[in-house]
């Protein structure tokens, strides 16, 4: 019997659902407070979005594992911008892109908040807003986009939240979709 080695921790993984990537599987940093969105939640988000994701300039606003831009990309939407505060988890990103030969992606290492707090240098069509929990950091993030115009007129925002702490949204959104998966409320929202 041969003896065990100590283990380090494994990194964890995501899976690429559909489109040009599907089935394949990409790594994911073991960051305390990472909490990568769920196939069953990805599935549903996806499918809310199944017309509106081609061609789409996407912003992936606290990127982590980079699961719901990767995604969309797979999806071929024209390109994807992912924010990460982590150095290591930006890296692992960067890393993710040129696994996939990305030529149409990019990562901004640093806070999303101050990112976000000047004006945009381009508008986005798709916005996924998935921060950490319990931070309170939804309702500043999406005022902010609204404010600096960093969403096209068009635009759909993509949000996840703490179930028992509803943020207030910009008036000119107006909720397309919402599901409640345990603690996490979902919602599409429609930029007017």
């Amino acid at each position: 019997m041969r003896k065990q080695q100590s283990k380090k921790p494994v990194s964890g993984h995501i899976r690429l659902i559909s489109g040009r990537f599907r089935g394949r599987k990409l790594p994911v940093k073991d960051v305390e407070g990472l909490r990568p969105t769920t196939d069953r939640v990805k599935e549903t988000v996806f499918n809310w979005l199944m017309q509106d994701v081609r061609d789409a300039k996407v912003l992936d606003c606290f990127a982590g594992s980079g699961s719901l831009g990767f995604e969309a990309l797979s999806r071929f939407a024209h390109s994807g911008v992912f924010f990460e505060f982590d150095k290591q988890v930006a890296q692992q990103l960067q890393d993710n892109i040129a696994t996939l030969k990305l030529d149409n992606a990019q990562v901004e290492q640093g806070d999303t908040l101050a990112k976000l707090a000047v004006q945009a240098p381009l508008q986005f069509d798709l916005v996924f807003v998935d921060p950490p929990f319990r931070r309170d950091m939804v309702q500043t993030c999406c005022a902010l986009l609204e404010t600096n115009q960093w969403l096209s007129e068009d635009a759909l925002i993509y949000v996840e939240f703490e179930r028992e702490n509803t943020p207030e949204f910009p008036e000119n959104w107006t909720i397309l979709k919402e599901k409640l998966a345990g603690q996490v409320c979902c919602r599409l929202y429609h930029r007017t």
